[in-house]
């Protein structure tokens, strides 16, 4: 070990360097640092059962010649990610002191530098490659609504950038190759600004959208639904290519006058408070169809809109063909009730099948904890809008036939989902799909469209500043 320190740096106080001293420094710095370290139930266990071996500075730094602050860790922000995230500066400067001949004087100091430098190169080269794999932030940790399976590093994945034997090519290999996440990449160094934004604040949406493509939970199917909540619309993706796209209404938002943006917000504004109407993050798989729909009406709205609109006009319930229950029976004279002085724990509604019904002539079914779905509407005008963030979380489809016809295909089901749609009907048909297909609600702000341009949409729930905000408190962690 010693010989080796000395060939490298001509420092002849390496030369008295050895393994045996290195472990009993390095046992003391780790217990030391401890607190600091991010994975230590990965990097503590890895050194223990490797007898304290200084494997980052004596198999790469020293033998091959490599600096991964300088190669890597310093062009963190080529990722919209800071530097000092790893301590790129730190690491370059012990790697610096190692090899210069002059600077360090006793071997009590060479084996303290060398024992923080195996440190710090380790924690930050795990961070580094779990960053890259699967993003600096789970999602799951600081969104109050999101619900789509995202896969994060464990200790197998973590214990990679340990054992392999060429660095270099390993931290190569981790770079994320999705065609999105190179063109955000290459508008990140070119400094693409968005319409009508500063570059500041173009640049942190950038970032936090190279975050979302970190994360590991990009649809594997060959085909699937896909709804963008800021863009408003939905596509059925067919082999990595859309087959069907079309206009969508999703949940009303809290910041769809962008009050809060990237550059100008808070403390308050970096924790997720959504609005009881957000449409939620989610991955399911959508199972069936229900044509004529029965809308079992939510508490919330019933009590907050149904119950008062009764109190003022006592033939709406009638109008709108909605029911009322007390106890899971059906109220006869809904009419007769004080509904200014009713308590709506007390009673569940339901909007029958019609052209008033709000979920249209057809409703989408997945499994979810939300109670959300994909429907029809009648209340077309609001497609008209360039932002469409008005319902009460449900997402609302322009053309609710075309997309079942590409979920179900020609056939006797679709035919008969055409048909019910078209009748007066008034009791609602449920269909099964003959092959389950899946569904994401996601999020995304930025990304290149199929002709190579840039699109940029406004951040309606300030999911962005929550998102940038987490990622920023990382530097000063």
């Amino acid at each position: 070990m010693g010989k080796e320190l000395y060939s490298a740096s001509k420092n002849k106080v390496f030369k008295d360097v050895t393994p045996e001293g290195f472990s009993e420094v390095f046992q003391k710095v780790l217990a030391e640092k401890k607190a600091k370290i991010k994975q230590p139930q990965v990097i503590l266990p890895f050194y223990e059962n490797n007898g304290y071996d200084a494997v980052f500075v004596m198999d790469h730094i020293v033998k091959e010649k490599f600096n991964p602050a300088n190669e890597y860790l310093a062009k963190a922000k080529a990722h919209g990610l800071n530097p000092k995230i790893f301590q790129a500066d730190e690491i370059n400067a012990l790697i610096n002191k190692i090899h210069d001949k002059k600077a360090i004087k006793t071997l009590d100091e060479a084996y303290r530098d060398l024992a923080e430098l195996e440190l710090l190169t380790a924690n930050a080269l795990v961070n580094y490659s779990n960053a890259l794999q699967f993003g600096v932030i789970s999602p799951r940790r600081i969104y109050q609504r999101y619900y789509t399976e995202t896969q994060r590093p464990d200790s197998t994945s973590m214990l990679k950038v340990f054992q392999t034997a060429n660095l270099k090519n390993y931290l190569d290999s981790i770079q994320p190759k999705n065609p999105q996440y190179v063109a955000l990449q290459k508008a990140l160094a070119g400094g693409v600004q968005a319409p009508g934004m500063p570059a500041e604040e173009s640049e942190r949406i950038l970032a936090v959208n190279l975050e979302r493509l970190r994360w590991k939970n990009k649809p594997t199917a060959d085909k699937y639904v896909l709804v963008n909540i800021p863009d408003f619309t939905l596509d059925v993706m067919e082999n990595g290519k859309s087959a069907l796209n079309m206009k969508v209404c999703v949940g009303e938002g809290r910041n769809v006058d962008r009050s809060d943006n990237l550059v100008e917000y808070d403390e308050s504004d970096k924790v997720d408070r959504p609005f009881s109407r957000e449409t939620p993050q989610l991955n399911s798989m959508i199972h069936s169809v229900q044509v004529n729909p029965v809308w079992n009406i939510p508490e919330s709205i019933a009590t907050k809109e149904i119950m008062k609109i009764a109190a003022r006009d006592p033939y709406y319930l009638e109008n709108e063909g909605i029911d009322v229950y007390q106890n899971g029976k059906k109220v006869d004279d809904p009419e007769t009730i004080d509904w200014a002085s009713a308590s709506g724990d007390q009673y569940s509604f339901k909007q029958r099948p019609g052209d008033g019904n709000a979920l249209g002539k057809i409703k989408f079914l997945f499994n979810n904890k939300s109670s959300v779905y994909l429907h029809d509407t009648p209340a077309k005008l609001a497609f008209n809008k360039p932002v469409r963030a008005v319902s009460h979380g449900c997402v609302r489809v322009e053309r609710p036939q075309e997309l079942a016809l590409a979920l179900f295909g020609e056939g006797d089901k679709y035919q008969t989902i055409v048909n019910d749609m078209n009748s007066n009907k008034s009791e609602p048909t449920d269909i099964a799909l003959p092959k389950k297909v899946p569904v994401y609600l996601t999020y995304v702000t930025c990304w290149q469209d199929a002709n190579g341009t840039l699109q940029f949409r406004r951040d309606v729930y300030g999911l962005d500043i929550v998102l940038y905000a987490h990622m920023n408190k990382m530097i000063a962690a």
